[in-house]
């Protein structure tokens, strides 16, 4: 199965304001982007595992028109607070690149 990485165009992460985490999965293609979606894995499920939030803290939006998945969390420590390790939050997005996509093509 090929991972996230090989398949979406750009997988990022930024601050959405000092309280929340905003993460952006954007496709090439509106094929990869159907594989994706239709696979069902990226959801509130496995964002709840792989950052240990809970689920009612995360929303997952499919934005058909531009091929996208944006993920919002509430960030677990406010940015720029004492614990905060990243204050823009530009590098919360790693975790979601090893993701493998059930029924996908690695990008050419």
């Amino acid at each position: 199965m090929p991972k996230l990485k090989e398949m979406a165009k750009v997988i990022r992460s930024k601050n959405a304001g000092p309280f929340y985490l905003t993460f952006d999965i954007l496709f090439d293609n509106d094929k990869t982007y159907e594989i994706a979606k239709r696979s069902g894995i990226i959801n509130r499920q496995l964002i709840s595992r792989v950052y240990h939030i809970p689920r009612s803290n995360i929303e997952v939006i499919e934005y058909d028109p531009a091929y996208a998945i944006k993920i919002t969390v509430v960030r677990p420590i406010p940015s720029g607070g004492l614990d905060d390790t990243d204050i823009f939050g530009a590098q919360q997005h790693a975790p979601l690149l090893d993701i493998e996509i059930p029924g996908g093509s690695r990008q050419e």
